[in-house]
């Protein structure tokens, strides 16, 4: 758990265990890290294979998600996918069954966009999440968008 606290200021965080007196007491909100971040992306790629793996932090600690597959450019972001929601089964000690249904890029106005749909046996319907691709980082857009497709239903399962 961790305290947000803004007046007119950036956001700042406090941890609620540690005494003494807060800057801002009136303007601070209880809030859980429900969210998982991107911590890391490593990829091996030999002749034959690519190996991906995304790390996740999620409350202080680091979850891994790996992927092996085809060392094609088009494999690369479905590889990305998969690492990504194996790191995710693993927040959820195995409590989610998540599969990639799709994912791509694509451009939206001015921007170029990742977008990620999971499929999931437990849901009435797929979800889907999407991320801006910055700084010409197709990879790191790809595994925020799948983030964002379950984020929610993530936070619902734990």
């Amino acid at each position: 758990m961790w305290l947000a606290c803004a007046i007119g200021r950036p956001l700042e965080r406090f941890r609620p265990e540690v005494a003494g007196p807060r800057p801002y007491p009136l303007a601070c909100m209880l809030m859980k890290d429900d969210r998982p971040a991107l911590a890391q992306f490593d990829e091996i790629i030999d002749d034959d294979e690519a190996t991906v793996t995304v790390t996740l932090a999620w409350n202080d600690q680091a979850y891994e998600g790996t992927a092996v597959g085809s060392p094609g450019e088009f494999a690369r972001p479905r590889l990305i996918g998969e690492a990504t929601l194996r790191a995710v089964e693993s927040i959820s000690g195995g409590k989610l069954a998540l599969d990639l249904a799709a994912v791509a890029t694509t451009d939206l106005g001015a921007s170029r966009v990742a977008i990620a749909q999971v499929a999931s046996k437990t849901l009435p319907s797929s979800l889907v999440g999407s991320a801006v691709i910055h700084e010409n980082d197709p990879a790191k857009a790809t595994a925020r968008a799948v983030l964002d497709a379950i984020n929610r239903h993530l936070a619902q399962s734990l």
